[in-house]
């Protein structure tokens, strides 16, 4: 099996690429209650640096972004000091580290937070959803709606958290807008009933992550901020109505975002090909899609198809730390373990084995 539109370098934003893979973030739920990172985070993401391009689990940029237990944050002196680790170990593998700053919004709840407030959100409407706590599953409650004064401050949170990833050696962030967060919930019509300059029209609501977006990209430089998208995404309570009004919010936000110049777009893709093909059209830089599923045949087929740049990878890549070698040399895979994804220690974490090792 070549998959060979896979070994091509590529240039995204700062960075030299050495093929077209890279590392998903997927939470991992093994960060300490203060946010900082556990001790082997560096040691995880450095078994994974042959996939070029790394992109981090989520991480909040403020108290008021986390959702769930044991998240890393990137807003205090010794969250940049782990995550100073983390680059140094990616940087030594030959990848560069991009952190994703992933704010909860309302699927959180006041337990798993280190100032145990209720959680924000565009509008007081409960995501309605069962999180785990420490002190087991509980429902999302009802988050407080932001002010305006509000946004401006979780927008600057967003530059520091910004900030603190390069000061801690990172090539970039990757801005969650995608799976239910935050910004997704501002994107949603279910989600944001507000009446102000942030709700309403589509053109409204579009109007924080787009201020998000340029507030990075001045903090940063554009070339080292990408942004992650799931347009009709159903999960954390989000519903974005018909696939017609859905294709045309997305056309206009991505639009937007297209005069900023990122790094990459980032689509989580559910299945309307129509619109990926043109978001694609209109989108200047690289392009990240990953799909549930792919079986690892079809890992090339959107960078064949021309759809796609780099081909993010998640499961896979998290079950087998060389991933990389594997593809190119068509090894047999490990099989993933359900069990320890979240949480725990080196088990289901550190410990898949490489093909050296087997």
């Amino acid at each position: 099996m070549a998959l060979t539109s896979l070994w091509q370098p590529f240039t995204l934003g700062r960075v030299e690429l050495p093929h077209r893979l890279a590392l998903a973030p997927m939470t991992r739920n093994r960060a300490n209650p203060d946010g900082t990172l556990g001790d082997l985070a560096a040691t995880y993401y450095g078994q994974r640096a042959s996939l070029g391009l790394v992109i981090t689990e989520g991480v909040q940029p403020s108290a008021d972004g986390q959702g769930y237990v044991n998240t890393p944050g990137i807003y205090t002196p010794e969250h940049i000091e782990g995550w100073r680790q983390v680059a140094d170990a990616v940087h030594s593998g030959g990848g560069s580290l991009f952190i994703q700053l992933m704010h909860a919004g309302r699927v959180s709840h006041p337990d798993n937070t280190p100032h145990h407030s209720p959680p924000v959100a565009p509008s007081a409407i409960s995501a309605d959803q069962d999180i785990s706590t420490q002190s087991g599953p509980q429902k999302t409650p009802v988050p407080r709606e932001l002010g305006t004064e509000d946004i401006a401050t979780v927008i600057a949170e967003f530059r520091h958290a910004a900030a603190s990833a390069i000061a801690a050696g990172a090539d970039g962030v990757e801005i969650h807008g995608a799976n239910g967060y935050l910004l997704h919930q501002f994107l949603s019509p279910n989600a944001n009933h507000r009446t102000d300059s942030y709700g309403g029209s589509m053109e409204n609501r579009s109007r924080f992550v787009i201020e998000v977006a340029r507030a990075l990209a001045e903090e940063i430089g554009a070339d080292r901020v990408g942004i992650r998208l799931s347009p009709a995404m159903p999960l954390g309570g989000i519903d974005e109505g018909e696939t017609e009004s859905v294709r045309a919010h997305y056309r206009h936000l991505v639009g937007e975002l297209a005069h900023l110049n990122l790094a990459y777009l980032h689509l989580h893709h559910v299945g309307d090909d129509e619109l990926l093909r043109s978001l694609r059209d209109v989108w200047p830089t690289a392009m990240l899609v990953v799909r549930y599923g792919r079986t690892r045949e079809q890992i090339a087929d959107d960078i064949d198809a021309g759809l796609a740049d780099i081909a993010p990878l998640g499961r896979m890549a998290l079950a087998n730390p060389d991933i990389v070698e594997r593809l190119r040399t068509d090894a047999p895979l490990n099989e993933l373990d359900p069990a320890t994804i979240y949480g725990g220690g080196e088990a289901g974490y550190v410990d898949y084995p490489t093909l050296a090792h087997a």
